[in-house]
């Protein structure tokens, strides 16, 4: 039977196993011996919330899935259509190639041609690689085509409580502002500090019952340029994301409206380049000349 993730690509590391898939060039599953590190999704099953998943042209929600870019205006498909918006790019369905494959690590390629709603030409590549720090994934992306083109990326990985349930965690979230999302589309309204409010994770607290699917901004910074976010378990792990200086927001998603052996079962914790809705705003979205290439880290490792 062919998996619905397509082949599967197996890269290990002393205790460490990740699997990233030919679907959507996203990883599957991530584990530190016994213990997933990312909630993964089954071999014999469709990736569901976009578990693991590249996030390209554009992380998260655009709106009506309507844009202008250099005076030209531009429709793309509606794949979240309840709530009228395009979500989460245009390559979770599309299938990868692998460039490389080693022991510990893998590059996964993929061509955006021009299409409907994207007549840009993108070359992309995301490699997986495991070592004494984790799992290190780089995304990049190169403008092959003749014209100007948008761009953003994101990811999508869940982090595992271990077998527990979210409400059972603590979270430590280095970020200073929320952004308002409206209940019907989830498109931003606005920004408020979180200081002293139920989202304030700037210092280890329990999640309990709360749901976020919210985008968090102004990340706080160690001295080497990373900010470092973390989910500690009642098995007494803790899985620490780190994102770099290329991402300036996480997306923080509780997992509510998952289907119900889902819910709240994993975290996902989304670097992301730009916030929802920046095909329209033009916040933080990256015009990629003819030739230039954007490039953006993250990592994610097992402690305790």
């Amino acid at each position: 039977m062919t998996a619905p993730s397509g082949e599967q690509f197996e890269i290990s590391f002393a205790r460490q196993r990740a699997t990233i898939v030919e679907v959507g060039g996203g990883v599957r599953s991530y584990a530190d011996g016994e213990r997933d590190v990312l909630d993964p999704y089954p071999l014999e099953q469709m990736c569901d919330g976009a578990h693991g998943t590249v996030l390209v042209p554009w992380p998260n929600r655009l709106g009506d899935g309507c844009y202008e870019f250099d005076g030209e205006r531009l429709q793309l498909p509606l794949t979240e259509p309840e709530r009228r918006n395009a979500i989460h790019g245009l390559l979770r369905w599309t299938s990868w190639r692998a460039l490389a494959h080693e022991r510990s690590r893998v590059v996964m390629g993929a061509r955006l041609h021009p299409q409907p709603g994207y007549p840009f030409d993108l070359e992309v590549t995301v490699e997986y690689s495991l070592g004494e720090q984790g799992l290190i994934v780089v995304t990049s992306a190169t403008n092959v085509g003749e014209r100007p083109c948008p761009y953003g990326a994101g990811h999508h990985p869940y982090l595992s409580p271990g077998g527990a349930v979210l409400d059972d965690c603590e979270l430590e979230l280095p970020a200073s502002t929320l952004i308002e999302t409206d209940a019907e589309r989830s498109l931003p309204t606005g920004r408020r500090p979180v200081a002293g409010g139920p989202i304030d994770f700037r210092e280890p607290r329990p999640i309990g019952d709360i749901a976020i699917d919210s985008p968090f901004d102004e990340l706080l910074r160690g001295g080497d340029g990373l900010a470092r976010a973390r989910l500690a378990a009642p098995d007494g792990h803790t899985v620490e994301l780190w994102v770099d200086e290329a991402y300036p927001l996480l997306e923080v998603f509780t997992g509510d409206t998952l289907s119900p052996h889902r819910r709240r079962r994993g975290l996902g914790l989304e670097p992301m380049t730009c916030p929802p809705d920046a095909f329209r705003s033009g916040e933080r979205l990256i015009r990629l000349e003819p030739g230039e290439a954007a490039r953006a880290s993250w990592g994610v490792r097992l402690s305790g």
